[in-house]
């Protein structure tokens, strides 16, 4: 599996379910070592910062600039760091809780009030809000 099979590989939309077949993981495998190839010599200058303010629209002088060189170094540090765990075997999450929503029974348990209701509209007619008309 070359570069241009792993860029394919990832633009062209979800990965192959990994479960599949022994070629799959095999191939996963493979594009791990070859994006940790490519990340090891990823690194942020101080032009490529530029780069990203100009795209941004943010104004930086060369003093922030050079500051943000060694953060997003770090950054992508920390990335690294993180492909390095095997996540084999571990389902994709949304949350680290179980989220349940929380949903009460579908009853009407205040109904029929509707001469309440209108006692506080200004004016009232045959059973609705009566208001002035805007559209002539």
């Amino acid at each position: 599996m070359g570069m241009d099979d792993i860029s394919r590989f990832l633009w062209a939309g979800s990965p192959p379910d990994p479960a599949r077949t022994a070629e799959t993981r095999q191939q996963r495998g493979l594009m791990r070592r070859g994006m940790a190839a490519i990340r090891a010599d990823m690194s942020v200058d101080a032009s490529t910062v530029r780069k990203i303010a100009s795209l941004s629209r943010i104004a930086a002088s060369d003093a922030e600039i050079a500051a943000m060189v060694p953060e997003l170094n770090n950054i992508l540090g920390w990335i690294e760091q993180l492909s390095e765990v095997d996540t084999e075997g571990v389902a994709p999450l949304a949350a680290v809780i179980p989220n349940t929503l929380r949903l009460r029974d579908d009853v009407v348990t205040d109904g029929n009030r509707r001469d309440d209701v209108l006692k506080n509209a200004p004016q009232a007619e045959h059973g609705f809000f009566a208001v002035p008309k805007v559209i002539e």
